[in-house]
């Protein structure tokens, strides 16, 4: 598990590098992910929540019909953090197993 630490501006700019979709929207990691269906998106969420559970990092995160949003920030850090980018890259690794429209 990565050390919780606070990333500057040019850190989060190096993450979001690696993370396709994600953007900063509010000083939080941000992205929508739309899947073929309500299904889908739900199994998302629910393979996403065990990885959640494992990293003790919760998200702020909501589903209607096949869209999920998530947004990710270290409130105890007041910004984004190292778990934050790990997450978003363990999020992304499980969206891409799923049929996803956007």
């Amino acid at each position: 598990m990565t050390q919780r630490t606070r990333l500057s501006d040019s850190e989060i700019a190096d993450a979001l590098k690696r993370l396709p979709g994600w953007s900063v929207k509010d000083g939080m990691l941000h992205r929508r992910y739309q899947f073929a269906d309500f299904v889908e998106a739900w199994g998302f969420m629910c393979e996403a929540a065990l990885v959640v559970q494992q990293m003790d990092h919760h998200p702020e995160w909501w589903n209607v019909y096949h869209t999920v949003t998530v947004n990710l920030v270290t409130h105890d850090l007041k910004g984004i953090s190292t778990r934050d980018a790990e997450l978003a890259g363990k999020m992304e690794e499980l969206a891409r197993r799923k049929p996803a429209i956007a």
